[in-house]
């Protein structure tokens, strides 16, 4: 017999087509809020509560110390079921209706300057085996095409083409797009598939990024090394793959670089997702104006 649950899953999986990731995370969450109306209202059935209940729950995980972020993460999944419930006829009020997410306070992303991200690759100038080759590999390909974390972790060795100076990337919702590679990046991709093919055993053949044991690389290995060769050279609070992917699109804008080209490389569906990018630009942008205003003179 099929539950409702498996139903949901099945909806997310092929009719979104969202990452098995995402659907643990949706599943996650709907059985914590499950958890929790049975103890708190001794009711099994999620599907007959009304929006007081889920209230409740939201106030108790804010009293936890769980953030806004979190909280409001986790209420999408319980709208994602609820719309679901509500496709399929098996509801016919959606308690959610009329949530309101919690605020969040946008906190300023401060990507890397051109010269710290200079400072780290001139002291990779040379790297000399797998480890280094790999590495230096990494930090130019975030930098130079501002690919995600995941999007780096998944890609295939027959995903480069190097013929064509291409890479094609998996991203959010399954969605492909083929990115441009520079010159000196195919030639990085040379080296590291030469240091690759020496390793002694090579486990997840597939996947072009590995550890020196021939296994895929994981999310925790990949912020360790943004944050090991970064914290040379910066003292800004955050440094990871997303703060280097906002460096890439920061650095583009600042040297003319149009949003609609930037979005498409960076993979939004919107060009409101790109524009989160232009206020890094604003000190440049502001240069410019104060250099060329006659008033200014």
């Amino acid at each position: 017999m099929v539950t409702t649950t498996d139903a949901f899953t099945d909806y997310l999986q092929k009719e979104k087509k969202y990452s098995p990731h995402t659907v643990n995370a949706y599943l996650n969450d709907i059985t914590n809020f499950q958890s929790f109306n049975k103890i708190h209202f001794d009711q099994d059935n999620i599907e007959r509560v009304n929006y007081s209940q889920i209230r409740t729950w939201i106030v108790s995980l804010v009293d936890d110390g769980m953030s806004n972020v979190s909280v409001n993460r986790k209420i999408s999944s319980l709208k994602a079921f609820y719309k679901f419930l509500l496709k399929t006829k098996q509801i016919e009020v959606n308690p959610l209706l009329k949530h309101k997410a919690l605020k969040i306070s946008k906190k300023l992303q401060i990507p890397f300057s051109e010269k710290e991200v200079a400072e780290v690759l001139i002291g990779m100038k040379n790297p000399s085996g797998f480890e280094e080759v790999r590495n230096k590999l990494i930090i130019d390909l975030f930098y130079t095409s501002g690919v995600r974390r995941a999007e780096l972790i998944h890609l295939k060795a027959i995903d480069v083409d190097l013929s064509n100076n291409t890479i094609k990337v998996l991203g959010k919702r399954n969605k492909e797009r083929i990115l441009p590679i520079l010159p000196i990046i195919k030639e990085q991709f040379s080296f590291y598939i030469n240091e690759r093919s020496s390793l002694e055993c090579i486990k997840d053949e597939e996947f072009l990024f590995l550890t020196k044991k021939g296994l895929k690389l994981n999310d925790s290995f990949v912020y360790r090394l943004i944050n090991s060769y970064f914290s040379a050279v910066s003292e800004k609070v955050k440094k990871s793959p997303h703060i280097l992917r906002h460096t890439f699109a920061t650095h583009l804008l600042n040297n003319g670089a149009d949003l609609n080209s930037v979005k498409e490389l960076l993979g939004h569906s919107s060009l409101a997702s790109t524009q989160i990018y232009t206020h890094s630009s604003l000190s440049e942008l502001k240069k410019v104006y104060e250099d060329a205003h006659p008033r200014n003179k």
